[in-house]
């Protein structure tokens, strides 16, 4: 009997799929490595075409809910790095993480906020893209926000200098 239950047991392993039979096209780990296919051209991924349509300019209407949505999306996302001023001294900076570029630099007071878009879109230097992060309405809050910091700064700039 316990031969037989031996040789059934046997037989049983021999007929179980080993996966060893494609060896070439398996890795250490089993996965089947296939080789790469190019995405064909004009495919475009789901949800691709109202996303690029929501960044597309002029993007929406300001109004001072998107630039109140645009300052809490600021503080969220934004301000651990640039600070709340925008000038690059956030609560990373203080714990030895490199300064971004102030926003009251003029070479980023000239971005439009198209520009701004792309930076957060596509990152920049050492800023990560935000596009999985941030959804298309709230970066056009974001960089209305950030146009707003600038002439704010300025007004105040301007508003010091006129007194004696």
């Amino acid at each position: 009997m316990r031969l037989a239950i031996g040789l059934i047991g046997l037989v049983l392993l021999a007929a179980c799929d080993t996966g060893t039979e494609q060896r070439d096209a398996v890795a250490s780990t089993r996965t089947v490595q296939r080789p790469y296919v190019p995405v064909p051209p004009g495919t475009i991924a789901r949800g691709t075409a109202a996303q690029e349509a929501a960044l597309a300019p002029p993007g929406p209407q300001v109004t001072p809910d998107l630039v109140a949505r645009g300052e809490e999306r600021f503080r969220a996302f934004c301000s651990p790095c640039h600070g709340a001023s925008g000038r690059g001294d956030g609560t990373v900076v203080s714990r030895g993480f490199p300064p971004p570029p102030s926003y009251h630099e003029e070479r980023v007071k000239a971005l439009s906020p198209e520009q701004i878009i792309t930076v957060i879109t596509r990152g920049k230097g050492r800023m990560y893209s935000y596009a999985d992060r941030v959804l298309p309405e709230d970066r056009w809050a974001i960089a209305h926000y950030i146009k707003q910091l600038q002439r704010d700064a300025g007004a105040s700039v301007g508003q010091g200098e006129a007194s004696p």
